[in-house]
């Protein structure tokens, strides 16, 4: 087994720019040189060719962006009523009624073949990259080797790290076209390097699973990564509510008795109940008929406190949270489906 390296925080890397002494830069990148080379001795016994070793990990030097975003991602740092307001733009909903116009049939037949509704599938490519316009210009392999060498989520990134090297050796994308964003995510649908090898999809059928440039890769593999975590097209995601006069004890009295199970932004959900039986405590739909009759149950959510907005979310939502494990980020990917019906 190699040896650990003690290995700084790039944070420190981050504020080198800030007035930190030159040797003490000076420090931090030997230190990271000599961890990155170690990390080739680990490549090589995995398997991968020196030519990639080399063409793809010689030379690179920290991000300090990378480790920046990554304390301060907007779907923990802002309420929901600020981050949904600025996605829920009015260029988004008509950039994605005009893109559900001139897809339709691709999208249609995507959203056959897995059993996902296509207004869904636009609005995970129109939150992600601005129906991929804007899928990020940051070296996938530097940003993911900066955070594999920063302590906070290291082996997590190490991972994925090599992951990408994987894709690089099976040819589905060039090393200098495999841009992404600060996290290491990647083309239209932003996958990382794991979720591409194991659900991103080659529809088109022409031996590469491009989710930068082809439409029919990006539509498909949004669709078979929902589809994988349990979407069902026979439901939505939730949907947003009025609450009754007591609001403050009513979210009290529904509180969560044994903690949900999967990603930690359900912990800010209520216990699971049936339409039926929230009807009865009062919850109703925003125009204040009552809510569906149908065997359902449903979560309330406040993710801005019971003075702000109420949401009822169904299984769908927690397929959602696997793309993203944000309530912020889930309810406004519904949001925007709905407002592209």
């Amino acid at each position: 087994m190699m040896k650990r390296l003690k290995r700084f925080s790039l944070g420190v890397v981050a504020l080198s720019f800030c007035g930190l002494s030159q040797a003490t830069f000076a420090q931090e990148q030997a230190d990271f040189q000599t961890w990155l080379t170690e990390l080739k001795v680990e490549a090589k016994q995995k398997g991968y060719s020196d030519e990639l070793i080399e063409k793809a990990l010689t030379g690179l030097k920290p991000y300090p962006k990378a480790i920046k975003s990554d304390r301060a991602q907007p779907e923990f740092k802002r309420t929901f009523k600020r981050y949904s307001t600025k996605r829920l733009s009015e260029w988004r909903i008509k950039t994605g009624l005009k893109m559900k116009k001139e897809h339709k049939d691709m999208l249609e037949k995507v959203g056959k073949a897995y059993g996902v509704q296509p207004r869904f599938i636009l609005a995970f490519w129109g939150l992600e990259t601005n129906y991929g316009t804007f899928t990020g210009n940051n070296d996938i392999i530097r940003s993911l080797a900066t955070l594999a060498y920063d302590k906070r989520r290291g082996p997590y990134f190490r991972k994925e790290l090599f992951n990408a090297l994987t894709i690089l050796k099976e040819g589905h994308i060039k090393l200098e076209d495999m841009k992404g964003s600060w996290s290491g995510a990647m083309g239209q649908g932003q996958f990382m390097p794991s979720s591409f090898l194991q659900l991103a999809q080659d529809f088109d059928g022409d031996g590469r699973k491009d989710i930068w440039h082809t439409h029919a890769d990006v539509f498909a593999s949004i669709a078979n990564y929902l589809k994988h975590y349990g979407w069902n097209d026979q439901q939505t995601w939730g949907r947003q509510v009025t609450l009754p006069d007591n609001a403050k004890s009513l979210v009290e009295q529904v509180k969560q008795t044994t903690p949900e199970k999967g990603c930690r932004a359900l912990r800010a959900h209520s216990d699971k109940l049936p339409l039926s039986q929230w009807n009865e405590l009062g919850v109703r739909r925003l125009n204040n008929n009552d809510l569906p009759a149908v065997s359902l149950k449903a979560t309330l959510t406040v993710p801005d406190g019971v003075s702000g907005d109420a949401f009822l979310t169904y299984g769908n939502f927690r397929t959602i949270l696997r793309y993203n494990c944000a309530n912020s980020y889930a309810i406004t990917v519904g949001l925007l489906s709905d407002k592209l019906k």
